[in-house]
């Protein structure tokens, strides 16, 4: 195994292939910086190029963009508070608000060392399931993905603000609109009012953009002010790089953590920051500094996400089930280059699968590398006046929320969430539960089904159901408890002041 290993990173240095990895770094970053667009738009832009290709030389050039567009996307949900992709939604909870103090630079460079640090564990881990990866993805029937759907709904209780029952409104409202369109296990259409763009449901981009940008591109031109309520940049890159250091077992968590819900197919890698960042905040001392700028809630979900890429190409490589949008269309790639994902993967197309491992490990670093270095200049961005920067970002905005169908509804839903998320904002209404009812409420709904469908009750009696549904209990009733704490600890210093 570890010769093969030594073997496929003789491959990936060939320097044709190094340069092919750089190409893809910097389609990744392009897309990844510019709000809306993502890694499966990315996919599809690369696509036409790897006809004629050899395997090893067009799975360098697919790779490369799939490592680093959940490293790029940091940039505008950091500086402007608008999710790059939906792997960057909970770094805007605090990576924003860090801008807004003038410490842009910082949280950019806690987010990039985070994310090579992430990414690199995600490459050994997928590394580590090549002989194992069989049992592991077989071990997940649907009503074990049913329970961790449910486990990632237990974060709205801890993500729901000062109010649990905002946050539960909030997160029921976010599956109500999941639930637009075609039901996953019927053929039945829900709250379309015969609108035919309404048919396939509300694309997650438009929400997302809706839901943060919107809102905060409206307060600053109201506001006539920059991101920054500062006229300097504050902090800088090695700030943030000692803050990773101070918080390195928090890095290693999540991003393990990241790995292994990435690896599950069904669950989505859009909820993985949102998991990560909730359990960071649930084990962290002071979490009541979560949400106004705590370089910790930057940390946590950006080695995640990096490290998801990992765990997704697990399912993806081994059983042709891809676990992520960007995942399906790679599936395509590898067609396209004459290599089937399956069982083939682990025998004779092992070579391969190790290049893919290699070539993810690099390319996490060499992007992040690159983000790192660009981190402070670009991070000037959050000083531009709001008159001069918020027409170039809606145009930005408005043609990546077309992007999802292509169809001029894209516009009328970005704008009418748009405006729900301003409402929601200026009401103190927490807007992070919504996305994740969203996020979830099609697979959970999907499970469920299966799960009564084939077990009928019995289902709840199943070992890996209980043990999942006793982690949610706890995590609820730690989430109540920290914020009992928490009142109690602001209530004290009220009364001592």
């Amino acid at each position: 195994m570890f010769e093969a290993a030594l073997e496929a990173l003789l491959i990936v240095l060939d320097p044709s292939r190094i340069l092919f990895i750089f190409l893809g770094i910097l389609v990744g970053i392009t897309v990844g910086f510019l709000p809306g667009l993502g890694g499966p738009v990315g996919m599809s832009l690369l696509l036409p190029f790897i006809f004629g290709m050899d395997p090893f030389t067009g799975i360098a050039l697919l790779i490369g963009m799939v490592a680093v567009i959940h490293t790029a996307d940091t940039f505008p949900s950091v500086l402007i508070g608008v999710p790059g992709s939906s792997g960057s939604q909970a770094t805007i909870m605090d990576g924003y608000p860090l801008a807004q103090q003038g410490q842009a630079a910082r949280a950019l460079g806690a987010a990039f060392i985070s994310s090579i640090i992430g990414g690199v564990i995600g490459a050994i881990i997928l590394f580590l399931a090549i002989p194992i990866g069989r049992p592991l993805v077989l071990a997940f029937s649907s009503p074990e993905l049913f329970m961790l759907a449910i486990l990632g709904l237990s974060m709205v209780g801890i993500l729901a603000g000062n109010s649990i029952f905002k946050g539960l409104s909030a997160g029921a409202l976010g599956m109500l609109l999941g639930s637009v369109g075609g039901a996953p296990a019927t053929a039945e259409y829900r709250f379309t009012f015969d609108w035919i763009y309404l048919f396939n449901g509300i694309p997650l981009t438009v929400l997302a953009l809706g839901l943060f940008a919107l809102p905060e591109m409206i307060d600053l031109l109201v506001e006539k002010r920059s991101v920054s309520k500062g006229q300097t940049v504050g902090g800088n890159r090695m700030q943030g790089l000692k803050d990773v250091i101070k918080n390195k077992w928090l890095v290693f968590r999540s991003a393990v953590m990241g790995a292994f819900i990435g690896f599950i197919p069904g669950l989505g890698g859009s909820v993985v920051d949102w998991i990560s960042y909730g359990v960071a905040k649930q084990t962290s001392k002071n979490a009541e500094n979560f949400g106004k700028g705590d370089i910790r809630g930057v940390i946590a979900p950006e080695s995640a996400n990096n490290a998801k890429e990992g765990g997704t190409l697990i399912p993806t490589l081994m059983f042709g089930i891809p676990g992520s949008g960007t995942t399906a269309i790679l599936l395509g790639g590898l067609i396209v280059l004459g290599v089937e994902a399956g069982p083939s993967m682990l025998t004779t197309d092992l070579p391969i699968t190790l290049t893919i491992v290699w070539t993810l490990a690099l390319a996490n670093i060499f992007g992040a590398g690159i983000c790192f270095l660009l981190a402070r200049p670009i991070s000037k961005i959050s000083t531009i006046p709001a008159e001069k920067l918020v027409p170039f970002l809606l145009i930005i905005m408005m043609i990546g929320a077309y992007q999802s169908t292509r169809h001029w509804g894209d516009f009328i839903i970005f704008i009418v969430i748009g405006l729900i998320g301003w409402c929601m904002k200026h009401l103190d209404w927490p807007r992070a539960p919504l996305l994740v009812g969203f996020v979830l409420s099609t697979s959970a709904e999907r499970y469920l089904h299966l799960s009564m469908s084939r077990y009928g009750f019995t289902w709840l009696t199943h070992p890996k159901v209980i043990i999942i549904g006793l982690i949610t209990i706890l995590i609820i009733i730690a989430g109540f408890y920290m914020k009992r704490v928490s009142d109690r600890q602001h209530k004290g210093g009220g009364m001592t002041t």
